[in-house]
């Protein structure tokens, strides 16, 4: 958030409109609709010296990083007087019981407990605001999705560091009983693993089945005095590991064009198919459900993405390959 102080608020807003091609919004607006990286700027009296978050005032939402906003004014000569930044905006995702955070991040992290409008109006520039909520991350997160605010008096940096450590610490306070470690295996005789393994992680990422906690390289032994290697990832997940072994499966197939044999493992035991496929007759049958409902759950940026890998895996293919 981007506080720009002027003696002409309306010279000022007028100034901001042309320079982005944006319209003025309010504020629940501009934060409903922004992403990561984007800048919502307020233009405020000169007098002002904190950062004042009123409402009836209105925002801009600008899709740029507030340093190229601020190069962007200082190049073109703003009529600004001064411009400070709101705290350092931090979304955390907890899937379930995200209330309880109440009870534990005051403490871990000497945050104080508040709310979005006032945690920006007492928070500054090196501080840190911690906004939790149960939505899927890679949406846009609106105001009434907000289940928690935490001022905490440290810089985003240091604060963001020690969220990624703490992920899984955090996940197992607020759900002792409501997650587990899954480990996902990939294969593929055809070798063709980069397009295989980006095809899984943008899965996990975009519909948020859990964190990655580690992935790399590892022996599978599918028959005796045969060893395969695969690629392993580790999954700390809230999900059903039945649902997330359906959805993978929309992965190994497409029609009837194979990919990669893709296996969900639970306490070092494979999950068979036949687990999750007890209305449908074949292993094509359960493919073609699971993908059909994969695609209607992926952004339409994922989508994209991941018809892009799979039409290029497919062009590559041998032609003398029979299907």
């Amino acid at each position: 958030m981007l506080f720009l102080r002027t003696s002409n608020i309306e010279e000022g807003e007028k100034f901001i409109g042309n320079l982005f091609s944006v319209s003025k919004t309010s504020v629940d607006e501009a934060w409903n609709k922004s992403g990561e990286l984007n800048t919502i700027v307020f233009v405020t009296p000169s007098e002002e010296w904190k950062t004042i978050l009123d409402l009836r005032r209105g925002a801009f939402l600008i899709e740029m990083r507030s340093d190229s906003v601020l190069k962007e004014l200082l190049n073109a000569k703003a009529p600004f007087e001064r411009a400070n930044l709101g705290p350092q905006i931090i979304l955390l995702r907890v899937p379930k019981e995200a209330e309880k955070t109440a009870e534990i991040v005051p403490q871990r992290y000497g945050a104080i407990e508040t709310s979005f409008a006032r945690g920006v109006n007492e928070g500054e520039e090196k501080d840190t605001l911690l906004i939790v909520t149960d939505k899927k991350l890679v949406d846009h997160v609106n105001i009434k999705d907000i289940k928690g605010s935490f001022l905490i008096k440290k810089n985003f940096i240091e604060v963001y560091r020690t969220l990624r450590t703490d992920l899984p610490i955090l996940l197992f306070k607020l759900l002792p009983e409501g997650w587990q470690e899954i480990t996902i295996r990939i294969y593929d005789n055809e070798k063709r693993y980069d397009e295989n393994i980006e095809r899984v992680l943008l899965v996990l990422e975009d519909l948020d089945l859990g964190y990655v906690v580690s992935e790399g390289w590892d022996w599978d032994y599918p028959r005796p005095f045969m060893r395969i290697r695969v690629y392993k990832i580790k999954l700390i997940t809230w999900e059903d590991p039945l649902r997330i072994k359906f959805l993978l499966k929309g992965l190994e197939y497409k029609g009837y064009q194979r990919f990669a044999d893709i296996d969900v493992f639970v306490e070092g035991k494979k999950i068979p198919w036949v687990e999750v496929s007890k209305e449908y007759q074949s292993k094509f049958e359960l493919a073609k459900a699971a993908r059909e409902e994969l695609e209607s759950l992926l952004s339409e940026e994922t989508r994209k993405v991941l018809n892009e890998i799979e039409t290029k895996i497919l062009n590559d293919k041998d032609p003398q390959e029979g299907s």
